[in-house]
């Protein structure tokens, strides 16, 4: 059977929308550049981490990873998958993640559905589970 090993997410900003989404998720980091992952930056002429066009968020104690890659054309309509987030006060954390980059799509009774910095879109819940079969 198989298990669910990395996200990943097409964008424009790399580096950029991997910090948003590491700083947005409760024990992510993006992944360290050791010498091995420096080597394979210069190997494709690239001499600065903000350029590279793949970039690892990783979670501390398991989970799915998340991957940023560069694709050249931009995002033109609603995302086919999105995550779902949740948190103990989704207010306060709404204002937390809009202060990352994350823009307000819509507040439902139920949700608030946001974009990260690349357009995006995820869901924010009060501390329960996204009730089945509602689109948010």
């Amino acid at each position: 059977m198989a298990r669910l090993h990395d996200i990943v997410f097409d964008c424009a900003r790399p580096a950029a929308t991997a910090r948003f989404w590491a700083a947005a998720l409760d024990g992510y980091a993006v992944a360290p550049y050791d010498d091995a992952e420096l080597a394979r930056l210069r190997a494709l002429g690239i001499t600065n981490a903000e350029d590279d066009p793949t970039v690892l968020v990783e979670p501390a104690g398991g989970g799915p990873r998340l991957w940023f890659q560069l694709v050249p054309e931009a995002k033109r309509v609603k995302n086919r998958v999105h995550v779902d987030l949740l948190a103990a006060d989704p207010e306060a954390e709404t204002e937390r993640l809009t202060a990352l980059g994350a823009t307000v799509r819509a507040r439902r009774a139920d949700n608030v559905v946001l974009a990260d910095p690349e357009g995006n879109e995820f869901c924010l819940s009060p501390g329960a589970e996204h009730p089945r079969g509602e689109d948010g």
